[in-house]
């Protein structure tokens, strides 16, 4: 088995679409309409392009759990999921001076260098740097 597609629950795909790729750098690479308005829309990273897709999944509307987990995680501040980096403090510098909020600065856990962002859409993303 292979990790092609991870979902990301955004509260609206447009504004989504523009957080991922203007400010975090990603490319759209899928981007199929379906009902309601929705769409099957991922990004992937420039540098692996034909890596694991971000699927920018709509929230679900109609399915109240999942709306309630995803808040309490944003709420209590922990990531939705991760994302690699190479140099997180590089990555905090360039995402701040676009505006990017952060929760949590670059810091040091063991082994690890975090920080984690709001992503617009309803989820907080960490970065992490392997040490």
């Amino acid at each position: 088995m292979k990790v092609k597609v991870i979902g990301i629950p955004v509260h609206d795909q447009e504004k989504a679409l523009k957080f991922y790729t203007e400010k975090l750098g990603f490319l759209k690479k899928i981007d199929i309409p379906l009902s309601e308005g929705n769409r099957w829309l991922t990004v992937v990273s420039k540098e692996e392009q034909d890596g694991a897709e971000i699927l920018l999944e709509p929230s679900p509307n109609h399915f109240e759990p999942a709306k309630v987990y995803q808040k309490a995680l944003f709420d209590a501040g922990i990531p939705y999921t991760q994302f690699n980096s190479e140099d997180v403090q590089r990555e905090y510098d360039r995402l701040s001076n676009l505006g990017v909020e952060f929760s949590v600065k670059p810091t040091e856990m063991g082994t690890v260098k975090i920080a984690v962002f709001n992503d617009t859409c309803g989820n907080n993303i960490q970065i992490v740097q392997m040490l």
